[in-house]
């Protein structure tokens, strides 16, 4: 299966013909003009690797990069930075970019660079796990399906995205938004009230005890899902 990567970039002309080069490598491209955007993107999909501009609008590729460490500590990110900014590659790479490239730049550079960062992701890649567990519950990420105590589950689409949401961040207080964002997107226009009603539905398909033991809720902020 080809690599997916997610080029976050602003300029429109730099941001084709990366898009158009990646894809004539065989890899599988998405894009984002700005930040939002590409927080969207990160959202709705996990890439295979990040290619991040740091000068970015609505939010910097610096502000990007720092939710990415603090969701996904090991996803493969190459920033773009411009000649002379050697401050801005100190802290890219002290907020945890794997690697970066100087515009301008030529095309084979950040292919060696990419397939390089690549390499070494998968060479201390784990073994994926193909059931996540907590307590009594078990949750198939391929297939979808959901069992308590050994029996399965009917979840809606969403209510399985937030259940799965929550398994993939033990102990963390989520606020509503970061939910809504995470589950949803930056871009759908439901309320925090959406998350609150998609919990209270999740709870009562998973059991009032289960649910009790499981899933906190942290009043004035959101939720907590307790392993």
């Amino acid at each position: 299966m080809s690599d997916d990567i997610l080029v976050i970039e602003d300029d429109p002309h730099l941001l084709l013909g990366l898009a158009l080069h990646l894809e004539q490598e065989g890899y599988r491209v998405r894009t984002a003009n700005d930040g939002p955007r590409g927080l969207g993107e990160l959202a709705r999909e996990r890439p295979d690797l990040v290619l991040l501009d740091l000068m970015l609008p609505g939010v910097d590729g610096l502000e990007i990069l720092r939710r990415i460490r603090s969701e996904d500590p090991v996803l493969p990110v190459v920033v773009l930075t411009a000649l002379g900014s050697e401050h801005d590659k100190v802290r890219g790479l002290d907020l945890g970019a794997n690697d970066y490239v100087t515009k301008p730049f030529s095309v084979g550079e950040l292919q060696a660079r990419i397939r390089a960062v690549l390499r070494a992701s998968r060479a201390h890649e784990p073994v994926a796990e193909t059931v996540m567990r907590a307590g009594e519950i078990e949750l198939e990420p391929e297939t979808r399906r959901v069992r308590v105590a050994g029996e399965e589950v009917a979840l809606s689409a969403k209510e399985f995205d937030l259940l799965r949401f929550f398994m993939e961040r033990p102990e963390r207080v989520l606020t509503r938004a970061q939910i809504l964002t995470g589950v949803w997107s930056c871009d759908y226009e439901g309320t925090e009230r959406t998350v609150d009603n998609v919990v209270s539905a999740l709870r009562q398909a998973l059991g009032e005890d289960l649910a009790r033991r499981h899933l906190a809720t942290v009043w004035g902020v959101g939720y907590r899902f307790v392993p």
